[in-house]
């Protein structure tokens, strides 16, 4: 039994500041039931490739994304322009491995730690973060490792 287990939802994640490596924590419905999604249900979910620490790109869970993420070890989404569930490379291939999960601190982020197959992004690239940005200028950092309109069969 958890000494966590009797906190209310909105509490637990606060309670956890204190918790150790030996602590048992509550199950999985519970720490699910205290993520602090926003008003439209989502978390931001950022991928990580785990080998390299490659940040590749950010998209947003449901519930739903997050269990069945969890449970296939395959990276779902929530698709806000679709309005639904999105099982990355379900059009493309480029499917993400899940290889370890973790929320921040206040349970509203979730690092998503990935085995990457190929481009992450959908300009081909292999991340989402390739426009560099200084005080004076911005600058493309990486070329596409595939064509789009090949990547999703649009030729």
């Amino acid at each position: 039994m958890s000494r966590f287990n009797q906190l209310a939802p909105h509490d637990l994640f606060k309670a956890l500041e204190s918790a150790n490596p030996s602590d048992t924590l509550p199950n999985l419905e519970t720490l699910l039931d205290a993520v602090h999604f926003n008003k439209d249900g989502l978390l931001p979910a950022i991928a990580q490739q785990f080998d390299s620490g490659e940040v590749l790109m950010m998209a947003w869970m449901n519930r739903e994304a997050l269990e069945e993420t969890l449970t296939t070890q395959r990276v779902c989404y929530y698709s806000r322009s679709r309005q639904k569930l999105w099982r990355k490379g379900e059009t493309s291939g480029q499917q993400q491995q899940l290889k370890t999960a973790a929320l921040d601190c206040d349970g509203d982020t979730l690092l998503l730690q990935v085995d990457q197959t190929g481009p992450a992004c959908h300009t081909g690239r292999r991340s989402c973060f390739y426009v560099s940005l200084s005080s004076e200028h911005a600058t493309i950092t990486s070329e596409p490792l595939i064509d789009p309109a090949t990547l999703y069969g649009k030729k």
